[in-house]
């Protein structure tokens, strides 16, 4: 007996093709010549009026463009190397700041905490167009503008990670809560020893999408760091030209890449995480 299809599933697939139709574009433009993108996308991005044309395999696969990034341009190691120090002490802060905060919202009943909460919404709601003028009149009074520091502390105090925590340590179970002060267990012990353990779906979860976050951020870079040595790599793409078209791909591939394997990574957390935060006690 042969299964109706759902019909509910064409769509979805339809949307699925069309997302790693861009990745594929992605992949076989950084195998192709500057030849063949100049005659295949290159009136796109010229504005001559000509017909973009764009074929599924490239006529003559060749790995130039590769061999240029990872041989010719020291400058994307460089921007490489920056990302990483902006991403890892960015999620790294999010977690020591993040988690703490998180479990008291959830579990501590203070004076002024649904405010303090609705703080935190609205905090998170906010896009950074708004903060961005706070931000720098901030930092700048510190005298971290053009550091590092100028990016990282804004990612590690960010609400939204808390946000997440808190939708997971809202799970823990209060019966364990009552059994370790039970036993004797103080605050901080009762967080470290049940919390934290209990709470890694969500933290994880929180994790990920603040890597993510941070490794594609752009305006944060670009309006905190003025000193291009410094910048991140998600700024090293709009400084290529059409003239390099090949390069474009390729560095956008391996832009993408740890993108990618983080996200398959921490795949699994994210789904606990959204599981987690439905279930009540």
């Amino acid at each position: 007996m042969i299964k109706k299809i759902n019909l509910c599933f064409v769509p979805l697939v339809a949307l699925g093709l069309l997302v790693w139709w861009v990745i594929w574009f992605m992949v076989m433009g950084s195998l192709m010549s500057l030849e063949e993108l100049n005659a295949t996308i290159g009136p796109a991005l010229v504005g001559d009026g000509g017909q973009v044309v764009w074929t599924i395999l490239p006529t003559w696969p060749t790995l130039q463009p590769l061999v240029e990034l990872l041989l010719d341009t020291p400058q994307f190691f460089v921007m490489f190397w920056n990302t990483f120090r902006l991403v890892i002490p960015s999620v790294l802060g999010q977690l020591v700041i993040g988690a703490p905060a998180a479990w008291a919202l959830s579990r501590f009943r203070f004076r002024g905490r649904k405010i303090l909460t609705t703080v935190y919404i609205a905090l998170m709601l906010m896009p950074f167009q708004v903060t961005m003028v706070p931000n720098f009149l901030v930092l700048d009074r510190m005298g971290l503008i053009d550091n590092v520091f100028a990016v990282i502390l804004p990612f590690a105090f960010s609400a939204f990670p808390v946000f997440i925590m808190v939708k997971g340590f809202d799970a823990v179970p209060r019966a364990l809560l009552e059994a370790a002060s039970i036993d004797g267990a103080g605050a901080f012990r009762t967080f470290w020893s049940v919390g934290l353990p209990l709470g890694t779906p969500s933290i994880l979860a929180a994790m990920v999408l603040g890597f993510l976050e941070v490794w594609g951020a752009i305006e944060q870079p670009m309006t905190f760091l003025g000193d291009p040595t410094t910048w991140p790599l998600s700024l090293f793409l709009p400084q290529i030209v059409a003239e390099e078209l090949g390069l474009a791909m390729v560095a956008s591939l391996l832009m993408l890449l740890p993108a990618v394997l983080f996200f398959l990574f921490g795949q699994k957390y994210l789904e606990l995480g959204i599981q987690a935060a439905g279930v009540k006690e």
